[in-house]
């Protein structure tokens, strides 16, 4: 897991996590071949799962723009998005697209409005286990949610054992691992339950997790530790958290299509065929869970940063926000994500989160 970046300024390297500030500067904002550059600082706050791309972008941008500081906290998606219609930040990351009721508050916050939704990372939420010699596990949505459920309690239950013959599963309990605090992860992961298992996953999806039994975790660095250091344990995470891990592995997937790994690649061919439902520049995805194409990992999320089109105060720099959105999603900015194990949005919809984007106001 990659929590902490060195970054090179123009006089000193910092030690940052998550948070950057600039290193060195002086001066006057200044453009380059991937940036054009703001000055001043802004504090943003959400998702997890976008943690790494975050630092990745921030260290690049402030590298270019030294006289920025851009201050991304990963407090997950729902408190997040509290804090952006709080007026606490300059914009939020979520992996569940705000809506109805929480849009309207957001619009209100953006002084009458509107706040859009602008998907910048893609990736894979991978199912993460910790079990030695057992390479390639395989699961189907159907015992996954009986997992999570807490109805399949033992990794050599029937169930498992079926789906992975040849295999040498333990006679032991499963500690399962899920997210303590509200998280779009979650409310994408329980989507995907209740749209693949709904006979089995009888509860509601959402950012908050309701399922009885399990252990809770904050964050999905502290998942990732937590199965990590957890022999027989399960969990998951937005892909990128696997980097780094000593004994945890990304179990495959079977929707009916066969077993599927979770990589870039394979959660690019779900989220390609995701269907804008948003209206204007509000560019809310709907994701097909239930996909049974060949090579499509179907356990997905699409993080997104939500913004203010219009209405932010001079006081959270609108100039620095769009600046920085800007190179997030350029060439350079999306081209980042696939080292990081995330999935670069691509072709017509990334054209439509450029326009997004270039429609901020600076003032």
């Amino acid at each position: 897991m990659r929590l902490t970046r060195i970054l090179i300024g123009s006089t000193a390297a910092c030690a940052t996590v998550l948070t950057l500030a600039a290193c060195g500067g002086g001066g006057s904002s200044s453009s380059s071949a991937n940036a054009d550059c703001a000055s001043g600082s802004i504090k943003a706050a959400g998702s997890s799962a976008q943690g790494n791309a975050m630092t990745d972008w921030i260290n690049s941008y402030q590298t270019q723009c030294p006289d920025a500081t851009i201050d991304y906290q990963a407090v997950g998606s729902g408190a997040g998005v509290e804090q952006f219609v709080a007026k606490q930040t300059s914009f939020a990351g979520t992996d569940s697209g705000v809506k109805d009721a929480d849009l309207a508050k957001a619009n209100e916050r953006c002084s009458g409005g509107p706040a859009i939704n602008i998907p910048l990372v893609g990736g894979a939420i991978a199912v993460v286990y910790n079990l030695t010699d057992v390479d390639g596990l395989i699961l189907t949505s159907d015992v996954l949610a009986k997992i999570f459920a807490s109805t399949i309690t033992k990794w050599n239950d029937p169930a498992i054992a079926a789906l992975n013959a040849g295999k040498s599963l333990p006679d032991a309990t499963i500690a399962q691992f899920h997210r303590s605090d509200s998280s779009g992860t979650t409310d994408n992961f329980t989507k995907y339950l209740t749209a693949t298992a709904p006979s089995v996953w009888t509860f509601a999806p959402g950012k908050d997790w309701v399922a009885p039994g399990g252990q809770g975790a904050k964050g999905s660095d502290q998942v990732i530790a937590s199965v990590d250091g957890t022999a027989n344990s399960i969990g998951y995470v937005e892909l990128s958290y696997l980097d780094g891990m000593q004994n945890t592995k990304a179990a495959l997937i079977d929707n009916g299509g066969g077993p599927v790994e979770a990589t870039s690649a394979t959660a690019a061919t779900t989220i390609a065929a995701a269907a804008v439902t948003g209206s204007g520049n509000d560019l809310l995805l709907k994701i097909d869970y239930t996909t049974k194409a060949s090579g499509a990992y179907p356990i997905v999320l699409v993080t997104y940063e939500v913004a203010c089109e219009k209405g932010l105060s001079a006081d959270q720099n609108p100039a620095l926000v769009k600046s920085f959105l800007t190179f997030a999603a350029s060439d350079a900015g999306q081209s980042q994500l696939t080292t990081s194990g995330y999935v670069p949005i691509t072709g017509t919809l990334l054209a439509k989160v450029r326009t997004a984007v270039s429609s901020l106001a600076t003032s």
